[in-house]
C-alpha cells in the first residue's frame, strides 16, 4: 500500500456540535487521529499518518500559513517513502489554498485537499465520505502529477478552477464552466479531463521564505458604487482587483478613479460573476488595465500578488494573468 501523509488545519471537518444538527457549530473540536477513526476501511487504502498543522476556520488563514503548508509540503515530498498528501481544510477559503499551492508546491506526488460542509456530530456528516475519498485519490498513480486537486461529495477539481458554489449543501463546489475533472466511485477514481494550465514545477512562482507578499486588494463593483473605493483600497497597495459587472466592466467615475490608479499600480479587470472570460478589450486601452481571464476575483488577487514578485511590467504581468 502508498504512504499518505495528512496535514489538517481545522474548518468543518473538525468542528462539533449538539444533538446531531448541521448548524450551530465550533469548529477543532476533532483532532485528525479522531477524524480518522470514524472512517471504515480507511485503513485499507494506504499506512497513514497525519499531523495537526493548523487548528483553525479557513476564515482566518493567512499567506504566512500558506507559505508555512508549502514549506511543509516540501518537506514531506522530500522524503521517498511518502507518495501524497491529503490536507483537511475549511471550505471558505479552501480554493484559495488550493491555487495558491498549485502554484507554489514544486513536487508532483498528489497533493488532495477536502473539507466538510457539515459538522463531525451531525446525522448526515459529510467529512467521513469526503476524507475516505481523498486518502483514495491521494493513494492513487492516476492522481500523480495532476497538481493540486480537490475532492468533495464524489467529484475531483483541479486546483485553478474549483470554486465554493454554495454555502449550505453538502455538494459545495464546482469547476466553473469547466465542470468537475473526474469523479470519486468509492476508492476508485475516473478522471474525465485534467486543466492545461501550467502547475506546482511547471511553474515559475516560488514562495517568499519570509512569508511577506505584496499587497493586493479587490474591489467590488455593484450599481450605484461609490467611486471612492477604488481608490480608498489601492491606498498602500501594490496592486488592485477589480470584481467588475458583466465581463469585468464598471461605471464611469469608477474608470475615472481606476485610470489615476493604473498609472502607480497594476489594476486587473475580473468578473463578479462566476463563469466565462475577461479578455483584453478596448477598456483596457483606455484605462491601461490588465484582463484576468477565466480567473475569480479572488485567484486573481493570489496571482497578482506572486506575479509581482517576479517582474511589475504590465505586459508580462498580462501574460501571467492569461497564462495561469
Amino acid at each position: 500500500m502508498k504512504n499518505i501523509h495528512i496535514l489538517a488545519t481545522g474548518g468543518t471537518i473538525s468542528a462539533a456540535g449538539s444533538g446531531g444538527k448541521t448548524s450551530g457549530y465550533y469548529d477543532g473540536k476533532f483532532r485528525i487521529e479522531e477524524l480518522v477513526e470514524g472512517v471504515r476501511g480507511i485503513g485499507e487504502l494506504a499506512h497513514l499518518e497525519g499531523e495537526q498543522f493548523l487548528n483553525i476556520s479557513s476564515d482566518d488563514i493567512t499567506y504566512g500559513d500558506w507559505t508555512s503548508l508549502v514549506r511543509r509540503l516540501h518537506e514531506l515530498s522530500a522524503n521517498p517513502v511518502l507518495d501524497g498528501f491529503v490536507i483537511t481544510h475549511g471550505t471558505n477559503t479552501m480554493e484559495e489554498t488550493a491555487y495558491f499551492l498549485n502554484l507554489t508546491v514544486k513536487t508532483e506526488k498528489p497533493v488532495v485537499l477536502t473539507g466538510s460542509m457539515r459538522p463531525a456530530t451531525a446525522n448526515s456528516a459529510d467529512g467521513v465520505q469526503n476524507l475516505y475519498e481523498a486518502v483514495a485519490l491521494a493513494a492513487s498513480e492516476t492522481a500523480y502529477g495532476k497538481g493540486v486537486l480537490v475532492v468533495f461529495s464524489d467529484g475531483i477539481y483541479s486546483g485553478d478552477r474549483v470554486q465554493k458554489e454554495n454555502c449550505f449543501r453538502p455538494e459545495a463546489f464546482g469547476g466553473r464552466d469547466f465542470g468537475c475533472i473526474g469523479y470519486m466511485q468509492d476508492a476508485e477514481p475516473v478522471f474525465l479531463q485534467q486543466s492545461v494550465k501550467p502547475h506546482t514545477v511547471h511553474t515559475e512562482f516560488e514562495i517568499a521564505e519570509n512569508g511577506n507578499y505584496p499587497k493586493v486588494e479587490i474591489a467590488y463593483f455593484y450599481g450605484d458604487a461609490d467611486a471612492r473605493i477604488p481608490e480608498f483600497l489601492a491606498e498602500g497597495a501594490d496592486g488592485l482587483v477589480l470584481a467588475g459587472a458583466g465581463s469585468g466592466l464598471m461605471s464611469k467615475g469608477w474608470k475615472e478613479g481606476v485610470r489615476r490608479i493604473a498609472d502607480r499600480i497594476p489594476v486587473v479587470r475580473t468578473s463578479r460573476i462566476g463563469n466565462g472570460y475577461v479578455g483584453r478589450d478596448l477598456v483596457d486601452e483606455e484605462l491601461r488595465t490588465l484582463a484576468g481571464g477565466t480567473l475569480s476575483p479572488v485567484k486573481a488577487r493570489i496571482l497578482l500578488s506572486l506575479a509581482l514578485r517576479k517582474t511589475t511590467d504590465r505586459e508580462a504581468l498580462q501574460k501571467l494573468l492569461l497564462k495561469y
